[in-house]
């Protein structure tokens, strides 16, 4: 009995050193990161994670109006394209979810395994092709078909997770409403929807934070400063050897992490069990 209290207490102790050591992780650079915006001066050389001397200047600076840091206008680009991929997402990857659950339709193991092929493959290596389209779309710096691209990117993953969730719920709720009469299109938006609204929130905080934090592709399709996303211009902001602003840029890095938090504070309640649901069939 006493050493399966050992053992117990020990493994606890494991896992606990692992959580600790996580959250050091994760924390340390975050607390750097804060710390660095509020400590005056461009270099992070003198910087520290309790600011002697805390200044909002770069605050400030983000949206001081200077036609080389369109800070605001980046934000609202940022916003835009997240909000409409998000939005884009979730109607994309529900209707496709609900076919591949509850449908069996010639070549739908094929389409499965096709989507899962297609989170094997690297974004970057179709940034060529992706350019190459743009140009002869005349879409370069569109915004549109950066939400288009990002919807695409999106569908594989997400379908397979929403299936997943879809396939839990069970079939006999289908059968029993079309005896009632109900279409498919009445069942999916009465009860499969509604049912699903953990694994949706799941899908809408994966579409909404991707543009967010994405530069490879967002930097292939928008060239002007006019069309650019928060990554890309603050990445100008330490790119410049001679006029490299690090504290400004983490000023606007933490700023970043503002819409990300509202949406998961309003996701939240269905966040956790989507996670956890979504791989319990399929």
């Amino acid at each position: 009995m006493r050493n399966m209290k050992t053992k117990k207490s020990f493994g606890l102790f494991i896992s606990y050193t692992i959580l600790a050591f996580m959250m050091v992780i994760i924390i340390y650079p975050l607390l750097w990161t804060v710390g660095a915006s509020f400590n005056p001066g461009n270099s992070l050389i003198s910087t520290s994670i309790i600011p002697k001397n805390p200044t909002l200047d770069h605050y400030r600076e983000l949206f001081a109006g200077k036609e080389s840091l369109q800070y605001g206008h980046w934000y609202l680009n940022s916003l835009k394209i997240s909000l409409f991929t998000m939005l884009g997402t979730i109607v994309s990857v529900s209707f496709t979810a609900y076919a591949f659950s509850r449908f069996r339709f010639k070549g739908r193991k094929n389409a499965l395994t096709l989507f899962l092929l297609l989170q094997m493959i690297p974004q970057f290596s179709a940034l060529i092709a992706l350019f190459v389209l743009a140009q002869i779309l005349g879409m370069m710096n569109s915004h549109w078909l950066l939400i288009l691209l990002y919807i695409g990117g999106q569908i594989p993953m997400n379908t397979y997770l929403m299936k997943g969730y879809m396939d839990s719920i069970p079939i006999d709720l289908d059968e029993s409403a079309k005896i009632d009469g109900a279409s498919n299109t009445r069942i999916f938006l009465r009860i499969i929807m509604p049912l699903s609204r953990p694994m949706v929130a799941v899908v809408a905080m994966n579409g909404f934070t991707g543009p967010l934090g994405d530069f490879v592709l967002s930097s292939t399709i928008l060239r002007s400063p006019e069309a650019y996303t928060l990554p890309i211009g603050l990445y100008n902001l330490v790119n410049d050897v001679m006029g490299a602003s690090y504290t400004t840029f983490a000023a606007g890095a933490i700023l970043i992490s503002i819409p990300i938090a509202i949406i998961f504070i309003l996701l939240q309640k269905n966040f956790v069990s989507g996670l956890t649901a979504g791989g319990t069939k399929g």
